[in-house]
């Protein structure tokens, strides 16, 4: 917005009367405050060159003002979101990675070592997730994605077999030459074994087929998948499937992602809860201070009252304000204040401290 304005100068300004005053007043549309510019001068040959300084000012000023507020590279990343953001993503792709890991080391390393493992897992597990701010669920947390992760490597490692026979198996047509029962062994559920031969009479290579039920009978064809190297057993295309197991363990590594996920969640929510408790605290003693500096230097009036508005202090209770009063040597009043609060040396019923 400009606008511009040539006013008559009387004798008061020092000059003659009826010299040109000129104006210029530069100003923006008000959204959170307005800003406005005002330049004047007397001499008209010096028009073009004051709008022009004028011009060239408000121009750098908001320039200046846009480049104040808007938030630098680091600003924009590097605030207690951002870093929440990175750390959790951060602990997420560490989760999956260890998961990863105890499915590569299932078939390398003991029990023992898988057990301490995944201890020491735990241990930076809950020291990682410490730094979210949620500390009260930090060891609930760890605990859960532990337990979800050994399971997802767990339920991975179910289907190495099936994976592997898929990736370097042979699909064949085989024919049932002989079956077999398991021995019983107590409880323990009884498999049936078959022996397949190719169509050329050579034996499929790898142990006996196994299923936990009579499927098949001598001298019937199936496709299988056998293993080159001799090292599994040939199962069905239908037995090789492992989309269950991969579900299965994609669900838990969700599950401890998720886990992760809420942990951040609840950090920012206990550290924006910490922030409304500190703003609170910091607001009621600033009001505190405030009420006492004007019990001090508020003079009573006719009746000896000294008289404040409620609403100036909304941080502070009735209570509270008669013993900042007592500390200062006065008395909250307790009857007739009209919706006021009331001090003074003697009172007529006073208001309890707190």
């Amino acid at each position: 917005m400009r606008i511009r304005q040539h006013l008559a100068i009387d004798g008061s300004f020092g000059r003659a009367a009826g010299g040109l005053l000129e104006t210029v007043t530069h100003g923006v549309r008000p959204t959170q405050a307005a800003v406005t510019l005002l330049a004047s001068w007397s001499v008209p040959e010096l028009t073009d060159e004051m709008e022009e300084v004028v011009r060239r000012y408000r121009t750098d000023g908001a320039v200046s003002e846009e480049r104040r507020k808007r938030p630098t590279c680091g600003a924009r990343g590097g605030g207690p979101m951002g870093r929440r953001v990175g750390w959790a993503v951060g602990i997420g792709c560490y989760v999956l990675a260890v998961i990863a890991g105890m499915f590569v080391l299932a078939d390398d390393v003991g029990l023992a070592v898988q057990v301490a493992l995944w201890v020491v897992h735990g241990t930076l597990l809950f020291l990682g997730l410490r730094k979210f701010g949620a500390r009260e669920s930090s060891s609930y947390a760890a605990l859960f994605i532990v337990i979800v992760s050994s399971l997802a490597a767990g339920v991975a490692g179910m289907a190495r077999e099936d994976l592997t026979l898929q990736q370097r198996g042979e699909t064949v047509l085989a024919t049932v030459v002989g079956e077999r029962l398991d021995p019983p062994e107590g409880r323990k559920g009884r498999n049936w074994n078959y022996t397949l031969e190719h169509e050329d009479g050579t034996r499929v290579p790898g142990p006996e087929m196994r299923t936990t039920s009579d499927l098949y009978d001598v001298g019937q064809t199936v496709t299988v998948i056998e293993d080159p190297d001799a090292d599994l057993r040939p199962q069905t295309p239908g037995q090789a499937d492992v989309t269950g197991e991969v579900v299965g363990a994609a669900g838990f590594a969700l599950a401890a992602i998720g886990s992760v996920v809420w942990m951040a969640w609840r950090g920012s929510v206990t550290e924006r809860e910490s922030a409304e408790v500190a703003g609170r605290a910091r607001l009621r003693r600033e009001q505190e201070e405030k009420l006492r500096e004007t019990l001090r230097a508020y003079s009573a009036d006719r009746r000896g009252y000294i008289t404040v508005s409620p609403g100036d202090y909304p941080a502070l209770t009735h209570g509270r304000a008669a013993r900042i009063a007592w500390e200062e040597g006065l008395r909250a009043e307790a009857a007739g204040n009209r919706g006021a609060w009331r001090f003074s040396e003697t009172v007529i019923r006073e208001v309890p401290h707190s």
